[in-house]
């Protein structure tokens, strides 16, 4: 599992056993090498609002339709859940993305995230 991977995961409902949501992993590569049982994502919705906190994606990250990343809306989901990988971020995502969560969390992009590139 690496930083920038997008997994889709199964959501459990009753109503609708079929129904998965895609995620990003956006913890730090320490974290997700640990035996930590969690991970921080973002979700993928198909829906672009045009917030500066969301990062668009698509086809070349793996998706079959276009959508965006909401860093808004970050949660911790266990590790065992993140197995059907169907993507990642390029180095140029990874930064967007790391400025979405600058902007998303009140922190300054140029001294909290180092250049993937």
């Amino acid at each position: 599992m690496r930083r920038g991977d997008i997994y889709r995961v199964a959501e459990s409902t009753a109503a609708d056993a079929t129904r998965y949501r895609l995620f990003v992993v956006v913890s730090r590569q320490a974290l997700l090498d640990s035996r930590h049982s969690t991970a921080v994502c973002a979700p993928i919705y198909a829906t672009r609002i045009g917030l500066t906190t969301e990062v668009h994606v698509g086809p070349a990250e793996g998706l079959r339709q276009d959508g965006s990343i909401h860093c808004d809306v970050l949660m911790s989901l266990p590790k065992a859940k993140l197995t059907q990988r169907v993507g990642g971020l390029s180095d140029g995502r990874l930064d967007a993305l790391d400025r979405a969560l600058a902007t998303a969390l009140a922190l300054a992009p140029e001294t909290a995230f180092p250049a993937h590139s």
